[in-house]
């Protein structure tokens, strides 16, 4: 389906690919659509939903600035799926001890893996290429260091991990019965501190110059600033850090299925996208940055990612290269309701109806991960059959979440 709707209330116009939308959400696009480093347009995906000074489902094009706040705190968030040349008749029949075995090789929610462990071990070598770039960064700014404990064993012990809220790990099925290993994660607690970090800084520098703003999480930095060329360094460290990390847990995943299962290999490309984050690309003929929050790049022919809630199918897709929506589409199926609104709204008992024949965690903690909080996948893969093509479909079997 092309652009449902486009407001023309701004300083440039939004693209739309929804007709579900509310008002919060509208808000915050035509304050990014009024901002002067915004052009040409603002593209919505059909995901969209309200965040914090951005649009969650927003493509940001900015010319020489970018806005920290609208890449978000979880730089590099992302997705990672891989084929699988195992069948769901190789499979057993109570998947509980394989989500066991895989919930105790890659740490959730708060859980991270013991620095006596990974000291001077192969997990720590993973990400040694990593280090003395953060050295660099640290170095100019001593205050990222400050904001979390035990920070430089911090950021390697949780290489590897998944963290909590929408981050999972599942096991799926697609149309062949073949079984697929997807994940999603970022870059973690160190991720979370250097957005945090920059986001602060730009608001200060916003202050500095007396640069008026509709959101204060709309602040920026300009090209050519010193904070700026910093931000870049800062952002581009985590967004690789997020990749390792995934490739990292994907390791881990492939060796308990290796342990649990009969022998099979990994078949197919492998596919590894960033649905938060921010690079430099050029559109009609334009250099721009590009921000995508909640947004995956599909560029014609790459592969990507969009994954339902966690009791609905999710799709890996082949982009068309739409230049409409700056080559990008959905990241996900998208909130209907808030977290704390999920919790109001329903129980572990209907969090289980709705997860019927999944393996996966049913209690009170995960109950604003409930499929009923989000929208419905189907309806948002109508709204984006203009931007990708859907390759296959999968169907969740093992969902781990923190």
């Amino acid at each position: 389906m092309p652009i449902v709707q486009t407001l023309h209330k701004g300083r440039v116009p939004v693209h739309i690919y929804t007709d579900e939308i509310d008002h919060s959400a509208l808000r915050q696009l035509l304050n990014i659509a009024g901002l002067p480093i915004v052009h040409p347009y603002v593209a919505a995906m059909p995901d969209v939903h309200a965040g914090i000074g951005a649009t969650v489902g927003s493509v940001i094009p900015t010319q020489s600035a970018i806005i920290p706040a609208a890449v978000g705190v979880d730089i590099g968030c992302g997705m990672n799926a891989v084929r699988t040349t195992l069948t769901s008749s190789q499979l057993p029949d109570n998947l509980a001890r394989l989500r066991s075995a895989i919930e105790g090789m890659v740490p959730v929610g708060f859980e991270q893996h013991a620095w006596d462990k990974v000291r001077g071990s192969a997990h720590a070598r993973v990400g040694r290429p990593l280090n003395d770039r953060l050295d660099r960064i640290v170095a100019k700014h001593s205050g990222i260091m400050k904001m979390q404990h035990k920070f430089a064993q911090t950021w390697i012990c949780q290489l590897g991990t998944l963290g909590g809220g929408n981050h999972f790990i599942e096991n799926c099925l697609d149309e062949e019965q073949r079984v697929w290993i997807m994940l999603h994660s970022g870059s973690r607690g160190v991720g979370n501190v250097i957005g945090r970090y920059f986001i602060a800084a730009a608001r200060k520098d916003m202050m500095r110059h007396q640069i008026h703003l509709p959101d204060k999480d709309l602040s920026y930095f300009s090209e050519g600033s010193p904070l700026f060329d910093d931000y870049v360094e800062a952002v581009e460290w985590a967004q690789d850090y997020a990749l390792i990390n995934r490739r990292e847990i994907m390791r881990r995943v492939v060796d308990v299925l290796t342990q649990q299962l009969p022998p099979f290999k990994l078949d197919g490309e492998a596919i590894n996208c960033h649905h938060n984050y921010v690079a430099r690309e050029t559109h009609r003929g334009e250099r721009l940055f590009i921000t995508r929050k909640g947004a995956i790049s599909a560029r014609q022919g790459e592969l990507g990612i969009i994954p339902g809630s966690m009791g609905a199918k999710s799709y890996i897709v082949r982009g068309k290269g739409n230049p409409d929506s700056f080559c990008s589409c959905s990241h996900g199926a998208g909130r209907r309701m808030s977290r704390s609104e999920a919790k109001r709204s329903f129980s572990r008992f209907d969090l289980a109806a709705q997860t019927e024949g999944i393996e996966c965690r049913k209690d009170g903690g995960v109950v604003d991960e409930i499929p009923a909080a989000y929208k419905d996948i189907d309806t948002v893969m109508q709204h984006q059959t203009d931007l990708v093509e859907v390759v296959h479909t999968l169907r969740q079997i093992i969902c781990i979440k923190g």
